[in-house]
């Protein structure tokens, strides 16, 4: 049987990745889920430091200054919240990315982490897949210089550089909202937003629309990337809103 026990130590590098590649810390005292975390960003080419409490991670935050920092709400000694909250007060901390990993779903809750400076809320059990489509996501707004110029869906992808989008190897032909609006979806992949959160982030806060414009613009867009035999990616979701997803 294979020595388990090889892990590297928390808060200790796992592999020989450059140093330029992107730094996640995981702070997270659930052994399995950590384990699950790390493959997955490591998968996805994520250079990952690991703490079991909140202590152990502010001060890995304060030595390492990763780009990203994966922080459950409940853990031992200092909470993800307080230690949030402290990250925020501290000028060269406070730029670095957050997203908060909790099994509390209340709407005061989310609020409450989004108050004390996280970028993004992830509720427990999340999918990996949708979480390494919000790590991508806050990463890209955090550290633009990080980013991917191509976003990948399936068999859709976005060239961020030339604004070129292709559908199954096709040109699909899209206009400036509609580019836009795909963009938002691509990064945030998974994930459910209303017509209203749509307007904030593709049109933004400062623009007068009516929400029922989204659903014109939506309908342009699926026009222009449900191309002859593929699968409609966008999924309406009754009362909720939209979400790049394929149906079922």
């Amino acid at each position: 049987m294979a020595d388990r026990a090889a892990r590297p130590a928390a808060g200790r590098e796992t592999d020989r990745d450059p140093a330029n590649r992107p730094t996640v810390l995981v702070v997270e005292d659930e052994p399995a889920l950590l384990a699950l975390l790390r493959y997955n960003l490591e998968s996805e080419g994520y250079r990952v430091l690991e703490a079991k409490n909140g202590e152990e991670g502010l001060t890995l935050i304060r030595e390492t200054k990763p780009d990203l920092v994966l922080l459950d709400w409940m853990l031992p000694f200092l909470s993800g919240i307080e230690v949030c909250r402290q990250m925020r007060r501290l000028p060269d901390l406070k730029s670095i990315a957050v997203i908060m990993l909790t099994a509390k779903s209340e709407e005061a809750d989310k609020l409450r982490g989004l108050e004390v400076g996280a970028d993004d809320y992830v509720t427990k059990p999340f999918s990996p897949s949708e979480l390494m489509a919000r790590v991508k996501a806050v990463l890209r707004r955090a550290r633009p210089q990080l980013s991917t110029e191509t976003l990948t869906y399936k068999d859709l992808s976005m060239d961020l550089a030339t604004h070129r989008v292709k559908r199954m190897d096709k040109d699909v032909h899209l206009g400036p909202t509609e580019f836009r609006l795909l963009r938002f979806l691509m990064e945030n992949q998974g994930r459910v937003f209303s017509r209203e959160q749509l307007l904030d982030h593709v049109w933004g806060r400062d623009i007068y629309v009516e929400p029922r414009t989204v659903d014109v613009h939506i309908r342009r867009l699926r026009k222009a990337i449900n191309i002859e035999g593929a699968a409609d990616v966008i999924r309406t979701v009754r009362a909720a809103g939209y979400s790049l997803d394929v149906e079922g």
